[in-house]
């Protein structure tokens, strides 16, 4: 039903009916014949049985639903949206003629209902408008909102790599309207599920132990949604259970989110980079995750240089996250540029507070942030869009300048400055 994304026709049943009468059913077998469909897939029950059979399994691409025995139609099509999958279209049918209940149908997900009785005519020109959505493209928003992928990569553990990740992908959902996958890479540790105050699932460990598994229907069942517009793939494998893979599942899964997603953020773990440097390949956006200290300007240089070798044609944005007031840093935030021969594009003030917040709110800290601190999310989110629109090579304040050839001397100058004196 309405779902951030529309599963792809011949991956699942192409019709199914759950009918109250045989009327109604015999009315539908022989429509069901004229558009190649099987007349056996027309079932008595309604909608009760129309939930039960979708909650074990996979949903059709259009569904007819008979609405005649439910005494509570909306609520009873919001229990089928919980077993419906993404991409369905459903057709429902009843005898309560009100305009308010049609209404109020339409808005909860449903393609159209048919006040009962109805004919033949009605049947077959409501399954034709059904099947020429299907058949056609993904919609007007998918031509206007071609997919982008940006990858999110900290430079050292605990530098707020993840945070960052998922507040882009609810700012590119929530503010951007765009249909948005997040893909937490990593398998042991991730808190992209955590920090959205969902349970993870057996997904993203399916698909690495199974990559043959993957196609449109797995990533409609793999999935969980946050909300309308922000689905995640997580995982919290045991520790004892080493990743053993040679990248494929996850060459697949980013196929497969691009077909289905108009957004991807990959929540890429930096150790992926050495492993499977295929992963940044497709990438329009490396969105790369620092703090201004020592260690993150050897490392920031370090994976600038790594990028700009393996994936040239990748735009790069530079976060400096965690940034706190008052001038207690370890490296100010000139040093920093110098050292990595390019500016920060985004500082994110330290603010332990909000963090915590969020934390306990369930919410990544773009949805909680307000006034100044809101600012450098919807700062990034425009900036990754912008990036990944744009056409050509990487250049100027977006590319990477320079590489790890000056990492001694800028590192040497730094420890060797001396400090200014107190004023």
């Amino acid at each position: 039903m309405n779902a951030p994304f529309q599963a792809r026709a011949g991956l699942r049943d192409p019709f199914q009916a759950f009918v109250c009468d045989d009327a109604t059913a015999d009315m539908l077998r022989p429509v069901a014949v004229e558009h190649g469909w099987s007349p056996e897939k027309v079932n008595k029950g309604g909608l009760r049985n129309a939930v039960q059979s979708l909650s074990v399994s996979a949903s059709p691409n259009i569904l007819f639903v008979d609405l005649s025995e439910s005494a509570d139609p909306l609520n009873d099509i919001n229990a089928l949206a919980e077993v419906c999958e993404p991409g369905t279209i459903v057709i429902a049918s009843g005898q309560v003629n009100d305009v308010r209940l049609y209404r109020d149908l339409v808005a909860s997900g449903i393609h159209d209902y048919l006040l009962k009785p109805f004919t033949v005519d009605h049947l077959r020109d409501t399954f034709a408008n059904a099947q020429t959505i299907l058949s056609g493209p993904r919609g007007e928003a998918q031509v206007d909102k071609p997919h982008i992928m940006a990858a999110v990569i900290g430079v050292r553990g605990g530098v707020g790599a993840s945070t960052i990740a998922t507040s882009l992908a609810w700012q590119l959902g929530e503010k951007a309207h765009r249909s948005t996958a997040l893909l937490d890479l990593d398998i042991h540790f991730g808190t992209g599920a955590l920090a959205l105050d969902l349970e993870p699932g057996r997904g993203l460990t399916d698909a690495i132990e199974n990559p043959s598994r993957i196609d449109g229907l797995f990533i409609e069942r793999a999935m969980v949604r946050a909300n309308e517009r922000l689905s995640v793939l997580s995982a919290e494998a045991p520790i004892h259970q080493p990743l053993m893979t040679d990248g494929t599942a996850f060459f697949q899964l980013q196929e497969e989110m691009r077909n289905a997603f108009e957004s991807t953020v990959l929540d890429l773990p930096r150790h992926m980079l050495i492993q499977y440097p295929h992963m940044v390949h497709d990438a329009h956006v490396a969105v790369v995750v620092s703090e201004l200290t020592l260690a993150a300007t050897r490392d920031t240089i370090r994976i600038l240089a790594w990028l700009k070798s393996n994936a040239p044609q990748t735009k790069v944005i530079v976060v400096a996250n965690g940034v706190p007031s008052g001038g207690a840093l370890e490296i100010n935030r000139k040093d920093f540029e110098q050292s990595i021969e390019r500016p920060v594009d985004i500082v994110v003030p330290h603010d332990g507070k909000l963090a915590a917040q969020a934390a306990k709110l369930g919410k990544p800290m773009a949805e909680v942030a307000t006034g100044k601190m809101a600012a450098p999310f919807s700062a990034l989110s425009s900036m990754v869009l912008s990036h990944a629109t744009e056409e050509g090579a990487p250049s100027g304040e977006g590319s990477i300048a320079g590489g790890a050839k000056s990492l001694v001397d800028n590192l040497k100058s730094m420890l060797n400055k001396p400090k200014a004196k107190a004023a």
